[in-house]
């Protein structure tokens, strides 16, 4: 769920109790434009203590559980990361290499693209789906994934 999911919830939720964009925008401590944009799905940010304080007002919560893991994450990953190569990055390897710790120089390119443009979501459900696979610790994927981004001078600075 994102900001203008929760506007459409907020702004069913202030009609059913009959309130204007004004009132709960008074209510709630916040400006009648700030209300507006994000019922309309156009505010950037608004921070999470005012959007829990904004939420609690009209008696509504913002549940933080886990999605269904994505599926066939780690192919997604492979693909991501093979797209400008001739050679395409094999989930297999990509996942052999990951539970090894050991990066094998003809996946180089691939991981070093990986590391600096594929959506960190896709890479966190990619982890967790070889973590489920290989029954390896999370932990010890991560600390490769790190190891090969020092070593490969990622400038992402989710690795530094």
């Amino acid at each position: 769920m994102n900001l203008a999911d929760i506007g459409q919830l907020v702004q069913a939720r202030r009609e059913a109790l009959g309130l204007s964009q004004a009132r709960l925008a008074r209510l709630a401590g916040l400006s009648r434009a700030t209300i507006n944009q994000l019922e309309n799905g156009s505010l950037v940010d608004l921070g999470a203590a005012k959007l829990l304080a904004l939420l609690n007002l009209l008696g509504m919560d913002l549940a933080a559980q886990p999605r269904a893991p994505q599926k066939h994450a780690l192919a997604l990953l492979s693909q991501t990361a093979s797209v400008s190569y001739r050679q395409a990055l094999q989930p297999g390897a990509l996942a052999d290499a990951l539970v090894a710790g050991t990066l094998p120089p003809a996946l180089v390119p691939q991981v070093a693209t990986l590391l600096d443009e594929a959506p960190l979501p896709l890479i966190v459900a990619g982890v967790a789906e070889v973590a489920e696979r290989t029954h390896t610790p999370p932990k010890t994927l991560w600390k490769h994934l790190a190891a090969w981004a020092q070593a490969l001078q990622s400038p992402r600075a989710a690795w530094a």
